[in-house]
């Protein structure tokens, strides 16, 4: 079939009641180079093709002439020039794009983080979702590296840290997420025919980031990413047709948080837990009465703000005594199971032979029938580096 009967026939199958396109939807991968970028242009085109009013928002190539050559004659939004520590720069002008209230905006790398002074918000998945609120979808794309939920996981797994971040209800917001797939070997033949960076930063890439068994771990949280928003979808699809039976587990979790170092990775593997056990998670933080020991408050801040992008209910429970103030509020809220922390014991708990907190947790826990997951705080961090880390990757 021809191209131009191709669209012919597609327009006629949406004459006849087959559902438009949502307005959200992201090409989602495991790392830069997979095609994602190609794949929103490619639709972009073929919107533009049946008469949408589709415009180029922001859309980065990298240099590659096969991403370039799908921009075709789609008309692109003026990007915004600014000037930052005597650098310039160009990003996605926002205003620009609302002020030409086209029908959909195609808008890559939704985890970049936009320079100071080019627009009201630092990210660039904020901006998209003001496009949103106006009214105007939004076709984008993201790598799995970018999820917060995983950030530390991709940290231990690559020994990269990943800056560019996106929590992970923006993704989940996504009408339509579609993945991008390419198998290791297929995705380092296209980086040595240098489809991916240019010639000098090829060697690098290979050794570190790109290196094959990267490659396998991070496509298996795409994939697991994915696989467990399908499932989500068909849930609620037998739900809504037979809404009298019940056809998932109503596991809840939650998660014991402090000010200490370590709790965002036990935090981000609850979410882990919750994702996979499709569980509501909540993040429960033990105020007590003692002012003795002051909580670092910009700390306290930096967990909460992450607990919200991870989508977790926050909780402050007040008591003197951590342990059954905890198990109290997991039963009275039908908490299946709790994750919590671990650190090596004080000196003090070595000394009086005294319980920690998590010991009297898991006993109170085991009266109560609730399971247990008790995380190393302080084994999540990997080496940090920044070298062959792809943060605007692309496509």
């Amino acid at each position: 079939m021809s191209r131009d009967a191709e669209y012919a026939d597609t327009t006629q199958k949406a004459d006849q009641g087959v559902e438009p396109t949502g307005k959200f939807r992201v090409y989602f991968g495991a790392v830069a180079g997979v095609g994602k970028t190609w794949a929103m242009l490619d639709e972009g085109w073929r919107r533009y093709k049946r008469g949408s009013d589709v415009v180029i928002g922001f859309v980065e190539t990298h240099g590659r002439a096969h991403t370039a050559q799908q921009i075709r004659d789609l008309p692109v939004v003026p990007r915004k020039v600014v000037d930052y520590r005597g650098t310039t720069f160009e990003e996605m002008d926002l205003e620009a794009v609302l002020a030409r209230k086209p029908e959909v905006a195609l808008i890559d790398e939704l985890a970049h983080t936009n320079v100071p002074g080019s627009g009201p918000h630092p990210k660039r998945w904020q901006d998209v979702l003001e496009i949103l609120d106006a009214g105007i979808g939004v076709v984008s794309t993201v790598n799995v590296q970018h999820l917060e939920s995983v950030a530390d996981a991709v940290q231990r797994i690559t020994g990269v840290a990943v800056r560019e971040r996106v929590p992970d209800w923006v993704v989940r917001r996504a009408d339509q997420l579609e993945l991008i797939d390419s198998s290791p070997e297929q995705l380092r033949r296209r980086m040595l025919h240098g489809n991916v960076y240019p010639p000098e930063k090829i060697p690098s890439a290979l050794t570190s980031f790109f290196r094959y068994q990267n490659l396998v771990a991070l496509r298996e949280l795409a994939l697991r990413f994915v696989a467990d928003e399908t499932e989500e979808e068909l849930l609620g699809f037998l739900v809504a047709r037979h809404p009298d039976i019940v056809w998932d587990t109503a596991e809840r979790i939650m998660v014991v948080v402090t000010a200490a170092p370590g709790t965002d990775a036990v935090l981000r593997r609850a979410a882990r837990i919750a994702l996979r056990a499709h569980a509501g998670l909540h993040a429960a933080y033990v105020v007590g009465d003692d002012r003795s020991r002051p909580v670092p408050k910009q700390a306290l801040k930096a967990i909460k703000h992450l607990a919200e992008d991870l989508g977790a209910t926050w909780h402050d429970i007040v008591s003197d005594d951590p342990a059954p103030a905890l198990v109290h509020f997991a039963k009275e809220n039908q908490i299946t199971q709790i994750v919590l922390g671990a650190s090596p014991a004080s000196r003090w708990e070595q000394l009086t032979s005294r319980s920690s907190v998590v010991q009297r947790v898991l006993r109170f826990a085991r009266q109560s029938g609730i399971d247990v997951h008790v995380i190393n705080r302080y084994g999540e961090s990997a080496p940090q580096s920044t070298a062959g880390a792809p943060d605007d990757g692309g496509g």
